[in-house]
């Protein structure tokens, strides 16, 4: 069923928000909306995406009326090598909406993920565009099933939960919460996600941090910038700025 834009609209007033039926990527309708001069806050959805994307160009698997496809525009005061600390605090907001509106508790994994049982519900992509920061968030809502690729890495809050649930009330915390926690000082940030991922420390991983290459370790905790820590098995510590992060 296609997400009911008025009981969204009735519950935040103010909100500026472009929904359409299906789009390529509501990264790219956000960003049109940036460069048009939206005001902060300014969101682009859709009940489906076409070509959804992840971290590093990757495709996000976007079932029409399933789940949570949107982007907004965020204009504060950040600067690129802010974006990490972006990044987390979408994380938290996203984490903290799950939890009031659906009861199901998600883990964080660093820097854009968030897992049910060590498999991926949401993700989350920030890009400056226009002077603006363009946050893309995707939540698996009512999934009850994925394509065989991602069968075996992907969950849903419906899988979880064990029941349908509403993607409007998600929204409608969801929206608010982000704004809050953009808002807050860095070291409230980096506390808090520290506090809610199983992998900020002592976490066995495997990260990718090249061309076929792999470091082996155990997270350390976060930099001041929010970037993960990893010391590996020679004791030496890595600095992670980009990188898939798996447990090994």
């Amino acid at each position: 069923m296609p997400l009911d834009l008025a009981a969204v609209q009735a519950a935040l007033p103010g909100r500026e928000i472009h929904w359409q039926a299906s789009v390529p990527s509501t990264m790219h309708t956000a960003a049109r909306l940036a460069a048009a001069g939206a005001s902060s806050g300014t969101v682009a959805g859709a009940d489906e995406q076409t070509g959804g994307m992840g971290r590093f160009g990757r495709p996000w698997h976007s079932a029409a009326d399933a789940g949570l496809y949107f982007s907004v525009v965020l204009r504060m005061p950040f600067q690129p090598g802010e974006l990490p600390m972006v990044t987390l605090a979408l994380g938290l907001a996203a984490r903290e909406a799950i939890i009031d509106s659906t009861g199901v508790v998600c883990d964080l994994r660093w820097p854009n993920d968030l897992l049910i049982a060590d498999r991926k519900c949401a993700g989350i992509l920030t890009q400056l565009e226009n002077r603006a920061v363009i946050a893309g968030i995707g939540i698996n809502v009512n999934q009850a099933e994925f394509p065989t690729d991602i069968a075996g890495i992907a969950t849903s809050l419906r899988l979880a939960a064990g029941r349908p649930l509403s993607r409007e009330q998600l929204l409608v915390r969801l929206l608010p919460a982000v704004d809050e926690w953009c808002a807050l000082d860095r070291a409230s940030i980096l506390r808090v996600f520290g506090e809610s991922s199983s992998y900020v420390r002592g976490r066995r991983v495997v990260v990718e941090i090249g061309q076929g290459e792999l470091l082996n370790g155990t997270t350390a905790g976060l930099t001041l910038d929010g970037y993960l820590i990893v010391r590996d098995d020679r004791g030496k510590e890595h600095t992670i700025i980009a990188g898939g992060v798996r447990p090994a």
